[in-house]
């Protein structure tokens, strides 16, 4: 396909009529005439060679296809929108701006909030947007990537996109302060037999894959999509529950539960800021790399005792 013949802004269009499903609300959205979103429809048509919009009694429905290309559009009008905004200079003090930056809720607690803080005094338009990150990041990180700003993610999960390191971690393991089978250290044969509660995809994390060389299959009872919850749900249970020590720090205090060191050799995680090539040299995205890196290396120095050992 030569994309020198394709006319742009029907994708805009396209957005427009596959979110809205009716021409006119489409046209308003985007602000065209009727008659003008019309004879866009037509040119996706015989684009596509597809009705996209198919009338069904007094309203329209998407066609097979533009189910398909409903998610794409979304992702390719994002794409768009932030290569036609890159910069070649950027004054933080002045812009006004949003960075969208996708992050586990562990990342923004012991990362996210230092992050913020320095671009509320630094940056004061500047708008940080952080959003969970989805089950699919392994699967589909390019078009995760394409779609923001950054993602925060350790090295071991997700690779062969630019990263920049911020800082290190390490694991350890909660159970609950009553736990009638742990005293003060947990034994391999305790992560076979006791019951798990897990943060999304437990395979991911470089220190539980370590387990399988061990001849460890973790019992997942549990899993969520938040490592905040993690000590609530192994307060008052046989649970363990594997986590990040400078969460561990943050969260011990909330629940009833015990910090205790893993009894293997643990991958420590290095936490690092992916993002997609098409921001590399962009003025505002450099700065906001610089930025991280700079709060990386402040929280690197935080003092290894506030870290549970």
């Amino acid at each position: 396909m030569n994309l020198a013949r394709l006319d742009l802004n029907l994708v805009v269009a396209l957005r427009a009529l596959l979110e809205e499903r009716n021409v006119t609300r489409a046209g308003q959205r985007i602000g065209l005439s009727q008659p003008a979103m019309s004879a866009a429809l037509a040119r996706l048509r015989r684009h596509f060679d597809d009705d996209l919009l198919a009338r069904v009694g007094g309203h329209y429905e998407l066609t097979a296809l533009a189910q398909v290309l409903l998610d794409r559009t979304s992702t390719a009008y994002d794409v768009l929108e932030r290569l036609f905004a890159s910069q070649a200079d950027f004054d933080p003090a002045e812009e006004s701006r949003e960075f969208k930056l996708v992050a586990s809720d562990y990342a923004v607690a012991v990362f996210g909030t230092e992050l913020a803080r320095v671009v509320h005094e630094e940056a004061p338009g500047i708008r940080l947007r952080f959003a969970q990150t989805p089950p699919t990041v392994v699967d589909d990180t390019a078009t995760l990537l394409s779609a923001t700003d950054g993602l925060f993610m350790p090295h071991g999960v997700i690779s062969d996109f630019p990263a920049t390191d911020l800082y290190q971690d390490r694991w350890v393991f909660l159970v609950a302060d009553d736990h009638p089978s742990v005293d003060d250290r947990l034994t391999r044969r305790d992560l076979a037999r006791l019951p798990w509660v897990t943060y999304q995809r437990t395979y991911d994390a470089p220190a539980v894959r370590q387990l399988g060389m061990l001849g460890i299959e973790p019992r997942v009872e549990v899993s969520v999509d938040s490592f905040q919850l993690l000590p609530l749900l192994v307060a008052g249970t046989r649970r363990i529950a594997l986590v990040q020590a400078r969460l561990a720090s943050l969260l011990a205090p909330i629940a009833a539960v015990r910090v205790l060191e893993p009894p293997y050799e643990a991958v420590p995680l290095q936490e690092a800021l992916w993002w997609h090539p098409v921001h590399t040299h962009d003025a505002a995205h450099i700065w906001l790399r610089e930025t991280a890196a700079r709060v990386g290396r402040r929280l690197a120095g935080v003092a290894e005792e506030r870290i549970p050992s």
